[in-house]
């Protein structure tokens, strides 16, 4: 017999994302991190290229501020609470869906898509495939279908976040 658990989808003050320093809500700190770390190292590159190691430091500096805002802008296409509604409403109708498989079933993977696409922007699924499963591995449950189960629900989720990036003027 099939043990399945259930995960609650709670929509309170935490689902706002404050910035833990000004409260302002749509804090992205693992888009904006992300970003500011590659940003950071392409603008060293860059400024020692141009300007040597003081143009090196100038460069990360703005690099870093730069990648910030993009990772920032990135999270903002896979809000989680979002995510989490939307395919809590459609999964039914995706083509891996199997009668009988609750939500529940698929939410990891979902969730390791759309984490996914932010945390490796600038990749592609195949590239970062890797890296996703990994991750997925680490944070399951035995409980939890393995990533060969999810993986096509992880698809779909990175391809929705990437094309809402794609749309975004």
């Amino acid at each position: 017999m099939e043990t399945v658990t259930t995960r609650k989808l709670v929509t309170s003050e935490n689902d706002l994302n404050r910035d833990p320093i000004t409260g302002t809500p749509g804090a992205h700190p693992l888009g904006t991190g992300a970003g500011a770390a590659s940003g950071g190292v392409a603008g060293a590159a860059v400024g020692m290229a141009v300007g040597g190691p003081v143009g090196s430091v100038i460069g990360a500096a703005v690099g870093a501020v730069a990648g910030g805002l993009a990772g920032k802008g990135v999270a903002e296409a896979a809000n989680p609470t979002h995510e989490e509604i939307f395919w809590r409403e459609t999964y039914v109708r995706e083509p891996y869906f199997l009668t009988g498989r609750p939500y529940e079933y698929y939410a990891p993977g979902f969730r390791a898509g759309w984490e996914g696409r932010v945390r490796y922007d600038g990749r592609t699924f195949d590239e970062a495939e890797p890296q996703l499963m990994s991750d997925y591995n680490l944070a399951r449950t035995e409980l939890e279908p393995g990533w060969l189960e999810v993986r096509p629900a992880a698809r779909a989720a990175w391809d929705r976040v990437d094309r809402n990036l794609k749309a975004k003027p």
